[in-house]
């Protein structure tokens, strides 16, 4: 009878030990993956411009500074100029031909931009002044200083190229304080009418708000859509859509 016993036991036993060590290992706690860390992306470098309007003067004359920066958080013009604001203007009077510079610095890094005034007797020799009223072929400088600006697919942010393209149409505009502009917004081919209307108003005025913040009076521009309605190049390729995609200017009368 004992063995018989011993022989019910033993399996008892077996089915107490399995279901412990099931249970222990339910309750056992798995450690926890930690969360992967987010990277932190990179300051974004500064940027600067810097102008001066007109960039030569006679002898005991003054010209204009003009500068303006993006994601710089102190910024200083030399010679002679010191700590600016972000984006100003300030006028100075160089007794000789000085080449200014403008350094920004920033959370991502330095930039500078540097601009030459000559006064007469320097490089360009002596320098007259120009009358305040539009000399005869105003028409023809406008058409080969001023330049559009051009934009990529369905945007209306500026990039380098429309930047730089805008701060030399702003330095003729300083030069000629009496001509106005039209600012025409164009689109490719693509999208429909009226979207693309809205589109080239964002272009048009992207590029006068830019005119703007480098000292031009808003007065002076007036801004127009014209949408996908006047291409300049008909072929349906990447490079003629990229030619139609733009802000275009027009000198007003």
């Amino acid at each position: 009878m004992e063995h018989g016993r011993s022989r019910k036991i033993v399996p008892l036993l077996l089915s107490l030990c399995f279901f412990a060590v099931v249970f222990a290992g339910c309750n056992k706690k798995v450690a926890a993956t930690p969360p992967s860390a987010t990277p932190i992306p990179p300051p974004v470098a500064p940027t600067v411009t810097l102008n001066a309007s007109p960039s030569s003067i006679n002898p005991g004359g003054t010209t204009r500074l003009s500068w303006s920066s993006t994601n710089a958080t102190d910024l200083d013009i030399e010679p002679g100029v010191g700590k600016v604001a972000p984006q100003g203007s300030t006028p100075v009077n160089p007794s000789t031909s000085t080449t200014y510079t403008i350094t920004a610095m920033g959370s991502g890094g330095t930039a500078s931009a540097s601009t030459l005034v000559n006064v007469g007797g320097g490089r360009g020799g002596a320098v007259s002044e120009r009358p305040s009223s539009q000399p005869a072929n105003v028409s023809e400088l406008f058409a080969q200083n001023v330049r559009d600006a051009f934009f990529d697919l369905d945007k209306s942010d500026l990039r380098p190229d429309a930047r730089d393209a805008l701060t030399k149409d702003a330095e003729f505009l300083r030069s000629y304080s009496t001509v106005r502009v039209s600012i025409e917004g164009n689109c490719d081919e693509r999208g429909s009418t009226e979207y693309n209307l809205g589109l080239g108003q964002r272009r048009a005025a992207a590029a006068k708000n830019y005119l703007i913040s480098l000292g031009i009076s808003a007065d002076r521009m007036q801004t127009t859509s014209w949408g996908k309605e006047r291409p300049l190049c008909s072929e349906h390729t990447e490079e003629c859509w990229q030619q139609n995609r733009n802000a275009h200017f027009v000198q007003a009368h």
